[in-house]
């Protein structure tokens, strides 16, 4: 048997700067840089060996994930440098420490680094599916997500910006993660936990508030008499919008704080909102279904009204055309046969769950 090195090998590197050779004779305008994912370095030492002999000018970038970058941390301390843990997400370039050889053409060749996170590289499989309808593996969309970031930055472009895609191993299961984060990565969505006063109509008020943005995740259950903490996702725009939309909260009295880059409350805290609430008296449980469109769940609070007091909801915006929410509603026993008298003329597909067992078993 013989080893081949995958990327720590001269012969290797040669083979793999044969890209370098393919896009400049296939390109003929003027390229200001090219964003190469890096992993044990020999792609990206292969590339920048070819394009400095021909095109100096060239600016090499290269691109990491935050958690595996070994070859950022090396270049900056002058010496490889063997990383103690590497995040498996953009499992193409999860290497602890990158090649010998490579190291020292990076050394030369490598005009500058660029390290993305999580959330940057579901956004860039997103941007390459909407363009091309192909579907990337993390550490293909790598220079994607890289080339976005390095834009955004205080930096002079003279020419066209080239990213080098490298792989389409997607495990399907990951896909649901990627969908899940690609919005934050781009800054089109923030997290958020607001504090509500915990009195009927504060839903209403808060949707008012926030006026015609998406409300893309709405999860609370009660937990005290005074006050409601509500994790919550928006439509935004961007950084700045993220922070006009804190003040105005601010502002009408709704304490905020954005978890929008808080890895435990996306991973783990937006599935664990509630619990069991035994204070909680009179309380049915509904499933309702409508119309997913922009102001549909304003609408549906508007329809339920200040009559009854919400003790539980939960709603995510999976993209379908129906958005489903997950309702209790506290009404004493007299009024349960008004209260389904009235949800029959709401005109929402609704049912009733009280006696289902998850709810008992979990929330009831």
């Amino acid at each position: 048997q013989t080893f081949i090195p995958p990327f720590d090998d001269p012969d290797v590197i040669a083979g793999q700067g044969t890209i370098g050779m393919e896009l400049l004779n296939q390109h003929g305008g003027t390229i200001d840089a090219i964003f190469i994912p890096v992993g044990g370095g020999g792609l990206i030492s292969g590339i920048a060996t070819y394009i400095k002999q021909l095109r100096p000018e060239i600016r090499i970038i290269g691109v990491e994930p935050e958690d595996a970058a070994s070859m950022t941390t090396s270049l900056q301390r002058g010496r490889r440098v063997t990383l103690s843990h590497v995040g498996q997400f953009a499992d193409g370039v999860a290497v602890r420490q990158v090649g010998k050889e490579p190291f020292r053409i990076c050394r030369k060749c490598v005009d500058d680094m660029v390290v993305v996170s999580i959330d940057e590289i579901c956004a860039a499989i997103k941007d390459i599916f909407e363009d091309t309808r192909s579907i990337m593996e993390a550490a293909g969309a790598l220079s994607v997500a890289g080339l976005k970031k390095y834009v955004q930055g205080d930096v002079t472009v003279n020419g066209d910006l080239v990213a080098v895609t490298t792989g389409a191993n997607m495990n399907f299961d990951r896909l649901r993660h990627v969908s899940e984060r690609a919005e934050i990565g781009e800054r089109r969505e923030a997290i958020l936990c607001v504090t509500i006063p915990e009195r009927p109509g504060s839903f209403r008020r808060f949707c008012r508030i926030i006026g015609k943005r998406a409300v893309t995740e709405f999860n609370y259950r009660f937990a005290d008499d005074r006050k409601a903490n509500i994790y919550v996702g928006l439509q935004v725009h961007d950084d700045e919008d993220i922070g006009s939309l804190l003040d105005k909260l601010h502002a009408n009295d709704y304490p905020s704080i954005d978890l929008t880059d808080n890895e435990m409350a996306k991973l783990h805290i937006r599935h664990m909102v509630g619990g069991r609430a035994p204070q909680v008296k009179d309380e049915m449980l509904f499933r309702f279904q409508f119309p997913e469109r922009p102001g549909a769940l304003g609408n549906f609070l508007d329809t339920l009204g200040d009559r009854f007091n919400i003790s539980l909801f939960h709603y995510r915006n999976h993209g379908a055309d129906y958005g489903r929410v997950l309702c209790g509603i506290q009404v004493p026993g007299e009024q349960r046969a008004l209260l389904k008298s009235f949800l029959n003329e709401i005109g929402y597909e609704w049912s009733d769950e009280s006696n289902n067992a998850a709810y008992r078993l979990f929330l009831g």
